[in-house]
Protein backbone atom coordinates (compact mmCIF):
# COMPACT_ATOMS: atom_id res chain seq x y z
CA UNK A 1 0.00 0.00 0.00
CA UNK A 2 1.49 3.37 -1.01
CA UNK A 3 2.04 6.28 1.32
CA UNK A 4 -0.93 8.35 0.07
CA UNK A 5 -3.35 5.50 0.63
CA UNK A 6 -1.93 4.91 4.11
CA UNK A 7 -2.18 8.61 4.96
CA UNK A 8 -5.76 8.80 3.66
CA UNK A 9 -6.76 5.75 5.72
CA UNK A 10 -5.27 7.30 8.85
CA UNK A 11 -7.12 10.55 8.18
CA UNK A 12 -10.43 8.67 7.90
CA UNK A 13 -9.73 6.75 11.11
CA UNK A 14 -9.20 10.10 12.84
CA UNK A 15 -12.48 11.50 11.48
CA UNK A 16 -10.87 13.80 8.89
CA UNK A 17 -12.61 13.03 5.56
CA UNK A 18 -11.39 16.22 3.88
CA UNK A 19 -7.80 15.32 4.72
CA UNK A 20 -8.35 11.90 3.16
CA UNK A 21 -9.88 13.36 0.00
CA UNK A 22 -6.93 15.70 -0.47
CA UNK A 23 -4.74 12.64 -0.89
CA UNK A 24 -6.90 10.41 -3.10
CA UNK A 25 -9.52 12.63 -4.77
CA UNK A 26 -7.98 12.35 -8.24
CA UNK A 27 -7.21 8.61 -8.12
CA UNK A 28 -9.38 5.83 -9.55
CA UNK A 29 -7.55 2.71 -8.37
CA UNK A 30 -9.64 0.39 -6.13
CA UNK A 31 -8.11 1.38 -2.76
CA UNK A 32 -8.56 5.05 -3.56
CA UNK A 33 -12.17 4.49 -4.69
CA UNK A 34 -12.92 2.72 -1.41
CA UNK A 35 -11.35 5.48 0.69
CA UNK A 36 -13.14 8.15 -1.32
CA UNK A 37 -16.42 6.32 -0.69
CA UNK A 38 -15.83 6.23 3.06
CA UNK A 39 -14.85 9.90 3.04
CA UNK A 40 -18.03 10.86 1.17
CA UNK A 41 -20.06 8.86 3.69
CA UNK A 42 -18.46 10.77 6.55
CA UNK A 43 -19.33 14.01 4.76
CA UNK A 44 -22.97 12.90 4.40
CA UNK A 45 -23.13 12.24 0.65
CA UNK A 46 -24.38 8.68 1.08
CA UNK A 47 -25.51 8.17 -2.52
CA UNK A 48 -22.08 9.02 -3.93
CA UNK A 49 -20.41 7.00 -1.17
CA UNK A 50 -22.43 3.90 -2.04
CA UNK A 51 -21.56 4.18 -5.74
CA UNK A 52 -17.85 4.59 -5.03
CA UNK A 53 -17.74 1.57 -2.71
CA UNK A 54 -19.58 -0.58 -5.23
CA UNK A 55 -17.06 0.43 -7.90
CA UNK A 56 -14.20 -0.38 -5.56
CA UNK A 57 -15.62 -3.80 -4.68
CA UNK A 58 -15.96 -4.69 -8.37
CA UNK A 59 -12.43 -3.49 -9.13
CA UNK A 60 -10.70 -5.53 -6.43
CA UNK A 61 -9.43 -8.85 -7.79
CA UNK A 62 -10.24 -12.34 -6.57
CA UNK A 63 -7.08 -12.38 -4.45
CA UNK A 64 -8.12 -9.23 -2.62
CA UNK A 65 -10.84 -10.80 -0.49
CA UNK A 66 -10.05 -8.65 2.54
CA UNK A 67 -10.40 -5.42 0.58
CA UNK A 68 -13.71 -6.57 -0.91
CA UNK A 69 -14.96 -7.60 2.53
CA UNK A 70 -14.09 -4.15 3.87
CA UNK A 71 -16.13 -2.62 1.07
CA UNK A 72 -19.11 -4.79 2.05
CA UNK A 73 -18.82 -3.63 5.66
CA UNK A 74 -18.54 0.02 4.63
CA UNK A 75 -21.54 -0.43 2.32
CA UNK A 76 -23.56 -1.90 5.17
CA UNK A 77 -22.69 1.07 7.35
CA UNK A 78 -23.89 3.43 4.64
CA UNK A 79 -27.10 1.41 4.30
CA UNK A 80 -27.62 1.66 8.06
CA UNK A 81 -26.96 5.41 8.05
CA UNK A 82 -29.47 5.87 5.21
CA UNK A 83 -31.94 3.61 7.04
CA UNK A 84 -31.97 1.04 4.25
CA UNK A 85 -32.52 -1.84 6.66
CA UNK A 86 -33.14 -4.46 4.00
CA UNK A 87 -29.45 -5.06 3.30
CA UNK A 88 -28.20 -8.64 3.35
CA UNK A 89 -27.19 -9.82 6.81
CA UNK A 90 -25.75 -12.91 5.11
CA UNK A 91 -23.34 -10.84 3.01
CA UNK A 92 -22.26 -8.90 6.07
CA UNK A 93 -21.74 -12.10 8.07
CA UNK A 94 -19.63 -13.54 5.22
CA UNK A 95 -17.54 -10.37 5.08
CA UNK A 96 -17.07 -10.49 8.83
CA UNK A 97 -15.93 -14.13 8.66
CA UNK A 98 -13.42 -13.27 5.93
CA UNK A 99 -11.99 -10.42 7.98
CA UNK A 100 -11.69 -12.58 11.09
CA UNK A 101 -9.93 -15.35 9.13
CA UNK A 102 -7.44 -12.85 7.70
CA UNK A 103 -6.70 -11.23 11.05
CA UNK A 104 -8.52 -7.91 10.54
CA UNK A 105 -10.17 -7.92 13.95
CA UNK A 106 -11.06 -4.24 14.00
CA UNK A 107 -13.16 -4.32 10.82
CA UNK A 108 -14.62 -7.71 11.78
CA UNK A 109 -15.77 -6.23 15.07
CA UNK A 110 -17.15 -3.21 13.24
CA UNK A 111 -19.25 -5.55 11.09
CA UNK A 112 -20.55 -7.24 14.23
CA UNK A 113 -21.58 -3.95 15.79
CA UNK A 114 -23.39 -2.92 12.61
CA UNK A 115 -25.59 -6.01 12.81
CA UNK A 116 -26.24 -5.44 16.52
CA UNK A 117 -27.20 -1.81 15.90
CA UNK A 118 -29.61 -2.91 13.19
CA UNK A 119 -31.23 -5.41 15.57
CA UNK A 120 -31.61 -2.72 18.23
CA UNK A 121 -33.15 -0.30 15.76
CA UNK A 122 -35.84 -2.76 14.68
CA UNK A 123 -36.56 -3.77 18.27
CA UNK A 124 -35.07 -7.28 18.34
CA UNK A 125 -33.38 -6.66 21.67
CA UNK A 126 -32.90 -10.26 22.79
CA UNK A 127 -31.08 -11.10 19.55
CA UNK A 128 -29.03 -7.92 19.87
CA UNK A 129 -27.93 -8.79 23.40
CA UNK A 130 -27.00 -12.32 22.34
CA UNK A 131 -24.93 -11.03 19.43
CA UNK A 132 -23.32 -8.36 21.62
CA UNK A 133 -22.20 -10.99 24.13
CA UNK A 134 -19.94 -12.54 21.47
CA UNK A 135 -18.03 -9.27 20.92
CA UNK A 136 -15.07 -8.28 23.11
CA UNK A 137 -14.18 -4.58 22.68
CA UNK A 138 -11.26 -4.58 25.14
CA UNK A 139 -8.40 -5.14 22.66
CA UNK A 140 -9.87 -2.84 20.00
CA UNK A 141 -9.52 0.85 19.21
CA UNK A 142 -11.20 3.59 21.27
CA UNK A 143 -13.64 4.24 18.42
CA UNK A 144 -14.80 0.61 18.41
CA UNK A 145 -15.06 0.62 22.21
CA UNK A 146 -17.24 3.70 21.95
CA UNK A 147 -19.51 1.91 19.47
CA UNK A 148 -19.75 -1.05 21.86
CA UNK A 149 -20.79 1.10 24.81
CA UNK A 150 -23.29 3.04 22.71
CA UNK A 151 -24.96 -0.23 21.75
CA UNK A 152 -25.00 -1.37 25.39
CA UNK A 153 -26.56 1.96 26.37
CA UNK A 154 -29.09 1.78 23.54
CA UNK A 155 -30.34 -1.62 24.64
CA UNK A 156 -30.51 -0.50 28.27
CA UNK A 157 -32.46 2.64 27.33
CA UNK A 158 -34.95 0.64 25.28
CA UNK A 159 -35.40 -1.70 28.25
CA UNK A 160 -35.78 1.28 30.64
CA UNK A 161 -32.66 0.44 32.64
CA UNK A 162 -31.33 3.92 33.10
CA UNK A 163 -28.51 3.23 35.58
CA UNK A 164 -26.74 0.67 33.31
CA UNK A 165 -27.40 3.03 30.39
CA UNK A 166 -25.72 5.93 32.19
CA UNK A 167 -22.74 3.76 33.16
CA UNK A 168 -22.31 2.59 29.55
CA UNK A 169 -22.51 6.16 28.28
CA UNK A 170 -19.86 7.26 30.79
CA UNK A 171 -17.55 4.57 29.40
CA UNK A 172 -18.48 5.63 25.86
CA UNK A 173 -17.63 9.26 26.67
CA UNK A 174 -14.19 8.28 27.96
CA UNK A 175 -13.49 6.11 24.90
CA UNK A 176 -14.74 8.80 22.48
CA UNK A 177 -12.50 11.42 24.05
CA UNK A 178 -9.59 9.01 23.78
CA UNK A 179 -10.44 8.52 20.08
CA UNK A 180 -10.55 12.32 19.57
CA UNK A 181 -13.21 12.05 16.85
CA UNK A 182 -15.60 15.03 17.12
CA UNK A 183 -18.56 13.25 15.49
CA UNK A 184 -18.23 10.35 17.92
CA UNK A 185 -18.03 12.67 20.92
CA UNK A 186 -21.15 14.50 19.68
CA UNK A 187 -23.03 11.20 19.32
CA UNK A 188 -22.25 10.26 22.92
CA UNK A 189 -23.29 13.66 24.23
CA UNK A 190 -26.55 13.38 22.28
CA UNK A 191 -27.21 10.04 23.96
CA UNK A 192 -26.63 11.64 27.37
CA UNK A 193 -29.22 14.28 26.51
CA UNK A 194 -31.69 11.48 25.79
CA UNK A 195 -31.52 10.34 29.41
CA UNK A 196 -32.25 13.83 30.72
CA UNK A 197 -35.05 14.74 28.29
CA UNK A 198 -38.77 14.32 29.08
CA UNK A 199 -39.84 10.88 27.90
CA UNK A 200 -43.53 10.74 28.78
CA UNK A 201 -46.39 12.52 30.56
CA UNK A 202 -47.84 11.37 33.87
CA UNK A 203 -51.59 11.98 34.21
CA UNK A 204 -52.94 11.47 37.72
CA UNK A 205 -55.69 12.94 39.88
CA UNK A 206 -56.63 15.60 37.34
CA UNK A 207 -53.10 16.90 36.71
CA UNK A 208 -50.17 16.02 34.52
CA UNK A 209 -46.41 16.51 34.43
CA UNK A 210 -43.48 15.35 32.27
CA UNK A 211 -41.33 12.38 33.28
CA UNK A 212 -37.73 11.56 32.41
CA UNK A 213 -36.73 7.99 31.59
CA UNK A 214 -35.42 7.38 35.11
CA UNK A 215 -38.74 8.55 36.54
CA UNK A 216 -40.64 6.22 34.21
CA UNK A 217 -38.43 3.36 35.38
CA UNK A 218 -39.13 4.27 39.03
CA UNK A 219 -42.87 4.46 38.32
CA UNK A 220 -42.89 0.94 36.91
CA UNK A 221 -40.98 -0.34 39.94
CA UNK A 222 -43.45 1.26 42.36
CA UNK A 223 -46.80 -0.01 43.64
CA UNK A 224 -48.70 2.38 41.36
CA UNK A 225 -51.11 0.78 38.89
CA UNK A 226 -50.13 2.30 35.53
CA UNK A 227 -52.33 2.63 32.47
CA UNK A 228 -49.53 2.71 29.92
CA UNK A 229 -50.63 4.57 26.80
CA UNK A 230 -47.13 4.18 25.32
CA UNK A 231 -47.54 0.40 25.04
CA UNK A 232 -51.32 0.02 25.41
CA UNK A 233 -51.15 -2.03 28.58
CA UNK A 234 -52.06 -1.89 32.25
CA UNK A 235 -49.36 -2.87 34.72
CA UNK A 236 -48.45 -2.96 38.37
CA UNK A 237 -44.85 -3.97 38.99
CA UNK A 238 -44.38 -7.41 37.40
CA UNK A 239 -48.02 -7.97 36.44
CA UNK A 240 -48.81 -6.70 32.95
CA UNK A 241 -52.07 -6.95 31.02
CA UNK A 242 -51.50 -6.10 27.36
CA UNK A 243 -54.34 -4.49 25.44
CA UNK A 244 -52.24 -3.77 22.34
CA UNK A 245 -54.63 -5.79 20.16
CA UNK A 246 -57.78 -4.54 21.95
CA UNK A 247 -58.05 -0.82 21.08
CA UNK A 248 -61.63 -0.45 22.31
CA UNK A 249 -60.78 -1.92 25.71
CA UNK A 250 -57.71 0.26 26.01
CA UNK A 251 -59.72 3.39 25.10
CA UNK A 252 -62.12 2.51 27.92
CA UNK A 253 -59.44 1.90 30.55
CA UNK A 254 -57.54 5.04 29.58
CA UNK A 255 -60.68 7.15 29.95
CA UNK A 256 -61.35 5.56 33.33
CA UNK A 257 -57.71 6.01 34.35
CA UNK A 258 -57.64 9.70 33.48
CA UNK A 259 -60.82 10.26 35.53
CA UNK A 260 -59.71 8.20 38.54
CA UNK A 261 -60.69 8.40 41.37
CA UNK A 262 -63.79 9.82 39.77
CA UNK A 263 -66.22 8.15 37.41
CA UNK A 264 -66.86 8.43 33.66
CA UNK A 265 -70.41 8.60 32.33
CA UNK A 266 -71.67 5.94 29.99
CA UNK A 267 -72.19 8.46 27.20
CA UNK A 268 -68.62 9.71 27.58
CA UNK A 269 -67.28 6.15 27.42
CA UNK A 270 -69.33 5.44 24.31
CA UNK A 271 -67.91 8.55 22.65
CA UNK A 272 -64.35 7.70 23.67
CA UNK A 273 -64.40 4.01 22.69
CA UNK A 274 -66.79 3.93 19.73
CA UNK A 275 -66.54 7.46 18.35
CA UNK A 276 -70.29 7.96 18.54
CA UNK A 277 -71.51 11.51 19.05
CA UNK A 278 -74.72 10.31 20.69
CA UNK A 279 -75.27 7.03 22.50
CA UNK A 280 -78.28 4.88 21.63
CA UNK A 281 -79.37 1.60 23.20
CA UNK A 282 -77.16 -0.49 20.89
CA UNK A 283 -74.11 1.52 21.96
CA UNK A 284 -75.01 1.04 25.63
CA UNK A 285 -75.44 -2.68 25.11
CA UNK A 286 -72.07 -2.91 23.41
CA UNK A 287 -70.53 -0.88 26.21
CA UNK A 288 -71.82 -3.37 28.78
CA UNK A 289 -70.24 -6.21 26.82
CA UNK A 290 -66.87 -4.44 26.47
CA UNK A 291 -66.84 -3.42 30.14
CA UNK A 292 -67.43 -7.06 31.06
CA UNK A 293 -64.45 -8.10 28.97
CA UNK A 294 -62.31 -5.34 30.46
CA UNK A 295 -63.36 -6.29 33.99
CA UNK A 296 -62.30 -9.90 33.41
CA UNK A 297 -58.89 -8.96 31.96
CA UNK A 298 -58.06 -6.43 34.67
CA UNK A 299 -59.19 -8.56 37.62
CA UNK A 300 -55.56 -9.25 38.74
CA UNK A 301 -54.88 -5.51 38.97
CA UNK A 302 -57.97 -3.38 39.49
CA UNK A 303 -61.75 -3.56 39.67
CA UNK A 304 -64.10 -1.91 37.18
CA UNK A 305 -67.23 -0.94 39.10
CA UNK A 306 -70.56 0.39 37.93
CA UNK A 307 -71.66 3.68 39.49
CA UNK A 308 -74.98 5.51 39.34
CA UNK A 309 -73.62 7.71 36.57
CA UNK A 310 -71.29 5.35 34.71
CA UNK A 311 -68.17 3.36 35.64
CA UNK A 312 -65.04 3.86 37.75
CA UNK A 313 -61.83 2.03 38.58
CA UNK A 314 -61.43 0.87 42.16
CA UNK A 315 -58.89 -1.07 44.26
CA UNK A 316 -59.21 -4.83 44.46
CA UNK A 317 -60.76 -6.26 47.60
CA UNK A 318 -58.85 -8.60 49.84
CA UNK A 319 -60.19 -11.93 51.04
CA UNK A 320 -61.39 -10.18 54.24
CA UNK A 321 -63.41 -7.69 52.18
CA UNK A 322 -61.14 -4.72 52.84
CA UNK A 323 -59.75 -2.73 49.90
CA UNK A 324 -56.05 -2.76 49.08
CA UNK A 325 -53.95 0.41 49.24
CA UNK A 326 -54.14 1.79 45.73
CA UNK A 327 -52.79 4.53 43.50
CA UNK A 328 -53.32 4.83 39.75
CA UNK A 329 -51.78 6.94 36.98
CA UNK A 330 -51.83 7.15 33.21
CA UNK A 331 -48.51 7.23 31.36
CA UNK A 332 -48.92 9.01 28.02
CA UNK A 333 -46.59 9.87 25.17
CA UNK A 334 -44.93 13.29 25.37
CA UNK A 335 -46.53 14.18 22.04
CA UNK A 336 -49.57 12.23 20.87
CA UNK A 337 -50.18 11.84 17.16
CA UNK A 338 -52.27 9.52 15.03
CA UNK A 339 -49.06 8.21 13.45
CA UNK A 340 -46.84 8.60 16.51
CA UNK A 341 -44.87 5.39 15.91
CA UNK A 342 -43.81 6.52 12.43
CA UNK A 343 -42.92 9.96 13.76
CA UNK A 344 -40.82 8.37 16.50
CA UNK A 345 -38.51 6.77 13.96
CA UNK A 346 -38.39 9.84 11.71
CA UNK A 347 -37.50 11.97 14.74
CA UNK A 348 -33.97 10.54 14.85
CA UNK A 349 -33.12 12.99 12.07
CA UNK A 350 -32.16 10.29 9.55
CA UNK A 351 -33.75 9.72 6.14
CA UNK A 352 -35.89 6.55 6.13
CA UNK A 353 -37.33 4.52 3.28
CA UNK A 354 -40.92 3.34 3.66
CA UNK A 355 -39.67 -0.25 3.44
CA UNK A 356 -37.25 0.25 6.34
CA UNK A 357 -40.00 1.85 8.43
CA UNK A 358 -42.29 -1.09 7.70
CA UNK A 359 -39.57 -3.51 8.80
CA UNK A 360 -38.88 -1.58 12.00
CA UNK A 361 -42.57 -1.21 12.84
CA UNK A 362 -43.51 -4.77 11.94
CA UNK A 363 -46.30 -3.67 9.62
CA UNK A 364 -47.00 -3.51 5.89
CA UNK A 365 -45.23 -1.07 3.62
CA UNK A 366 -48.56 0.20 2.29
CA UNK A 367 -49.72 1.05 5.83
CA UNK A 368 -46.52 3.02 6.37
CA UNK A 369 -46.90 4.78 3.03
CA UNK A 370 -50.41 5.93 3.96
CA UNK A 371 -49.12 7.24 7.28
CA UNK A 372 -46.25 9.08 5.58
CA UNK A 373 -48.62 10.66 3.07
CA UNK A 374 -50.87 11.85 5.90
CA UNK A 375 -47.90 13.27 7.80
CA UNK A 376 -46.61 14.98 4.65
CA UNK A 377 -50.02 16.55 4.05
CA UNK A 378 -49.94 17.88 7.60
CA UNK A 379 -46.43 19.28 7.09
CA UNK A 380 -44.89 16.91 9.65
CA UNK A 381 -42.78 14.85 7.23
CA UNK A 382 -41.10 15.44 3.90
CA UNK A 383 -39.67 13.23 1.21
CA UNK A 384 -36.50 13.47 -0.84
CA UNK A 385 -35.72 11.53 -4.01
CA UNK A 386 -37.99 9.46 -6.21
CA UNK A 387 -38.90 5.83 -6.70
CA UNK A 388 -36.82 3.32 -4.77
CA UNK A 389 -34.47 6.12 -3.70
CA UNK A 390 -37.26 8.03 -1.97
CA UNK A 391 -36.55 8.79 1.68
CA UNK A 392 -38.61 10.41 4.42
CA UNK A 393 -37.49 12.59 7.28
CA UNK A 394 -38.63 15.21 9.77
CA UNK A 395 -36.82 17.37 12.32
CA UNK A 396 -36.48 15.84 15.80
CA UNK A 397 -39.20 16.69 18.31
CA UNK A 398 -37.61 19.57 20.27
CA UNK A 399 -36.80 18.75 23.87
CA UNK A 400 -38.23 15.24 23.91
CA UNK A 401 -36.84 11.73 23.80
CA UNK A 402 -38.81 9.43 21.52
CA UNK A 403 -37.80 6.17 23.24
CA UNK A 404 -41.27 5.53 24.59
CA UNK A 405 -42.86 6.16 21.21
CA UNK A 406 -41.11 3.16 19.70
CA UNK A 407 -43.01 -0.11 19.33
CA UNK A 408 -40.91 -2.88 20.97
CA UNK A 409 -42.53 -3.91 24.28
CA UNK A 410 -41.20 -2.74 27.61
CA UNK A 411 -39.93 -5.38 30.06
CA UNK A 412 -42.48 -7.15 32.20
CA UNK A 413 -40.08 -8.04 35.00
Amino acid sequence: MDSLITAAARALAAGDPLGALKRVALRDDPPALALRGIAMAQLGDLGRAKALLQSAARAFGAKEAVARARCVVAGAEIAFASRDLGWSATALAAARATLEERGDRANAAHAGYLEVRRLVLIGRLDEAEQALSTLDPAPLSPAIRTAHELVVAGIAIRRLRTKPAGEALARARAAAREARIPALIAEVESAFELLAAPAARLIARGGERPLRLAEVEALFASEVCVVDACRHSVRKRHTVVSLATRPVLFALVRALGEAWPGEVTRDALVARAFGAKTADESHRARLRVEIGRLRALLRPLVEVNATPGGFALAPRRRADGRQEAFELAVLARPVEEEHAAVLAFLADGEAWSSGALALALGTSQRTVQRALEALAAAGKAQSIGDGRARRWMTPPLPGFTTTLLLPPPLPVG
